[in-house]
């Protein structure tokens, strides 16, 4: 399928992540804070123009408003964006598709995608769209998960496989970036210099089994996997997935890596 006839993001991923957003937004989307801290405090300081794609309910644009950048957004599910929208009252929320973004050439000074780009309908299209409006100068931070191999969360995040219905051909799975050559390629691939990758350790903890589950079955992709199975299959795949790390007071602690390459335009 040629890139042009690929379908866009938006359409699917609207109604997917819209369906337990306030869990997500308090219960899930923190999980990814480290990744979220290191890339904005390296890339953002007072003035800086920055956009966020797939930016979820806001918690990366709230880490940069916070250290003095003008925000934007852009994300499919309106219900995750009305937080979005609270937590940084000053920012600009959109609803758009990654591979169609809503604002004028060479706009902002950083584009950031965290965990976006490999789920994107078309990520090489998405990816030439945040070059787009990136600056000359500017820095486009394109995040993914680490290397699956050794990464325990891996496991977590690939539970829901067999509930989930038949990728079409080429579609790209959660790790697809993950291999740097992978991921350099990429970046080369839409015109973007690819500069310093930077690896970053996470600590995926939740209190106890049912916050966990709340967390985990709040997701665009367990959203997918109920409606080609039902609720308690999910649930159940994810149980089992996290029941290996336990501790004794009932807690869950697993290790997970994220990825980020910092590419310029």
């Amino acid at each position: 399928m040629s890139n042009a006839a690929k379908p866009l993001t938006s359409s699917v991923n609207a109604r997917l992540w819209s369906h337990r957003a306030r869990d997500w937004s308090e219960l899930q989307e923190q999980t990814a804070a480290p990744a979220y801290e290191a890339v904005v405090t390296r890339t953002v300081s007072t003035g800086t123009r920055y956009l966020d794609v797939g930016c979820g309910a806001g918690m990366a644009a709230k880490l940069a408003a916070d250290q003095g950048a003008v925000v934007s957004g852009i994300d499919a599910a309106e219900a995750l964006l009305e937080i979005a929208r609270s937590r940084v009252p000053q920012g600009d929320f959109r609803v758009a598709d990654l591979e169609q973004l809503p604002f004028e050439d060479a706009t902002f000074d950083v584009v950031t995608g965290f965990n976006a780009f490999q789920y994107a309908g078309n990520p090489n299209v998405a990816l030439a769209e945040a070059r787009r409006v990136v600056k000359p100068g500017g820095t486009v931070a394109i995040v993914t998960w680490g290397t699956p191999a050794g990464m325990p969360f891996a496991s977590v995040i690939t539970a829901l496989g067999p509930l989930m219905p038949p990728p079409p051909p080429g579609a790209p799975g959660p790790f697809a970036l993950s291999d740097e050559g992978a991921l350099r390629a990429f970046a080369g691939a839409a015109g973007l210099m690819p500069t310093d990758v930077l690896d970053i350790a996470a600590t995926i903890a939740y209190p106890d089994e049912a916050t966990a589950l709340r967390a985990l079955n709040s997701s665009g992709v367990a959203a997918r996997a109920m409606e080609n199975s039902d609720e308690a299959a999910v649930t159940a795949a994810h149980k089992a997935a996290i029941a290996p790390f336990r501790a004794a007071d009932g807690s869950f602690h697993i290790a997970a890596t994220f990825r980020c390459l910092f590419a310029g335009r």
